[in-house]
Formats: structure tokens, sequence, C-alpha cells
């Protein structure tokens, strides 16, 4: 994934993640960290898809207090499905495009602090304000539904698929 490529962990027991390609851990997952660790900042990056398999845990974070910013990178689709999809079958995509709630409207519902990022430079600040929120929070990352992988856009990868089929 692409924060395991692009961030430096700086010690041991920073980072817990699903290596074995499940869906929906990281949301249930980081509640239980923040849970288990309450003077630690716990991140959950999380694409929109495996959000929307387990986000109801937002209220068992709210109901027992537990602080977790939750960074949902939206970009409209299963993500890494599509991507294997376009690989494979450049020409047969089944069932990957999502249809997606509002996201800070849904995290607000449960008691959240939201936010909505578009772009780079938006980022920071809404981090920074989901931090000093003192309780959970979630940011909408709005992505181009283009973005594919850390090194090529699913429209390269759909290209490179049908040139090798000639």
């Amino acid at each position: 994934s692409w924060l395991h490529r692009n961030f430096v962990f700086k010690g041991y027991r920073t980072q817990i993640g699903a290596t074995s390609g499940s869906m929906g851990y990281g949301t249930p997952a980081a509640v239980a960290i923040a849970l288990a660790e309450p003077d630690r900042a716990v991140v959950n990056w999380t694409g929109d898809g495996c959000f929307l398999m387990h986000g109801q845990e937002l209220a068992t974070a709210m109901q027992y207090g537990a602080k977790v910013v939750n960074i949902v990178v939206n970009n409209g689709m299963l993500g890494s499905i599509r991507i294997h999809q376009e690989r494979d079958y450049p020409t047969r995509v089944s069932a990957t495009a999502l249809r997606n709630p509002d996201f800070v409207a849904l995290a607000e519902a449960y008691g959240l602090h939201g936010e909505t990022v578009r772009t780079t430079d938006d980022f920071a600040p809404a981090f920074e304000r989901c931090l000093a929120a003192g309780r959970s929070s979630l940011i909408d990352l709005q992505v181009s539904p283009d973005a594919g992988s850390t090194t090529r856009s699913i429209s390269e990868i759909r290209d490179a698929a049908l040139a090798r089929q000639g």
C-alpha cells in the first residue's frame, strides 16, 4: 500500500496492519488499539471500500471514548480489486464502483469531528485539526479514481494489459 511504501515508521509498535489481503480490518483494529493504548495517537488509514465494511465501529469509538483519526482514501471504488481486474481482465471490469455516502456527514452523525480534503495543501491543516479535536475524527481524502497504485495509474495498468493481449 501507499502508506507502507512511503511512510517512515520510527519505532517498534508504531504500525499494525493486515498483511494477508484482508479487507475492512483497519477501522475495528484502530478502535481496539486506541482503547488499549489511550495515550498514543492512533491513525487508521483505510480505503473507502474497506471502511464501508466496518465503518459502524465509529459508534464503538465514540461510546468508549477511543480517539482515532480515520483517514478514508475515497476513490469511489474497490481500488485493489479494480487493479487486479484491469491487469488480468481489462475488458471485463465488474462490480468495483462504489456509491459512497458523505463520509463527513456520517462521521458527524456518530459525533466525530469530520474534514474533507481534496488537495495536498489541505491535508496537513485538516490532520492537525483532527489530532486536536479531543475525540475520534475522520478525514474524507478524495482522490482521483484513476490514481491506481503507487507506481501506475488505473489507465496505465489497463493500457499495459491491453498491449499484452495484442
